[in-house]
């Protein structure tokens, strides 16, 4: 164990990667290479798992709503999807990271490492079109993928017996992972209400379906980089997104101050 992370040797993997809080989420110090092995090594036990990648609308909605905070807070790895998490993550605690754990590579680096070992792998959310893409694309990429179930949201709560069936579904189908493309905070929340319910780990990476679906258009590495995807992203869909990060990205930075310079705890 390196950095409180268990490694695929390790017998156990009761222990998750350290967390710091930013804003008063509690967030993974974590990268691919440290998050990979963990994910995978539970994917093979079929453990009751969570798994999600915050970036700021995430963290600063977790800041605000006390319920969504504490869901975030019980997950096991809450890893830094943006940029500016990973850079508040080095300047708040000093943990030197290289890069961030960016939610749609992680899931193409899930699934390559899934065809290898051949852990099933079981898709959930989005639209019938997109997640069909989602699929085909998948298989195409990485030759030997186990996709052992597809199915998109119905976009209303589940009833009780609604529910109860995809759990069994998703049991039965023997994933070891489950890709949750529900959006934040709805996936969060789903992973955190099926916590020992759902026997693998669920992987929640939202806008990842859009991306590798071919659904929409995922910001240019240059951008990814110097932390503008948001930019990107908002000169795309500026009517959905404005109200998401022109606010979002404000408070977050105005929080992080007060925290850096030790006004305010959080």
């Amino acid at each position: 164990m390196t950095n409180g992370v268990w490694h695929m040797e390790d017998h156990h993997i009761d222990i998750w990667p350290h967390k710091h809080n930013i804003i008063g989420v509690n967030v993974s110090a974590i990268t691919y290479d440290e998050a990979l092995p963990v994910v995978i090594k539970a994917a093979k036990a079929r453990k009751s798992v969570s798994v999600s990648h915050l970036a700021v609308h995430g963290l600063v909605t977790g800041s605000q709503e006390t319920q969504f905070r504490s869901v975030l807070n019980e997950f096991d790895i809450i890893a830094p999807d943006g940029q500016p998490v990973r850079l508040a993550l080095n300047l708040l605690y000093g943990t030197k990271l290289p890069d961030r754990c960016y939610g749609p590579e992680f899931m193409s680096r899930l699934c390559q490492r899934a065809a290898k070992e051949r852990i099933g792998v079981y898709l959930y959310g989005s639209q019938v079109p997109v997640v069909e893409a989602l699929r085909r694309n998948l298989i195409a990429r990485f030759p030997g993928l186990r996709i052992v179930g597809c199915e998109p949201s119905i976009f209303r709560p589940l009833t009780g017996a609604e529910d109860k069936a995809l759990v069994q579904r998703i049991n039965d189908s023997g994933a070891g992972i489950v890709f949750l493309g529900l959006g934040c905070p709805l996936q969060e929340k789903f992973a955190h209400q099926h916590k020992g319910k759902i026997n693998a780990v669920m992987v929640c990476v939202g806008a990842a379906f859009d991306f590798h679906s071919g659904n929409k258009r995922m910001a240019p590495e240059w951008m990814q980089r110097c932390a503008l995807e948001w930019a990107f992203r908002l000169s795309q869909e500026p009517r959905r997104l404005w109200r998401r990060y022109l606010p979002t990205n404000t408070l977050f930075l105005s929080k992080l101050l007060l925290q850096l310079t030790g006004l305010k705890s959080f």
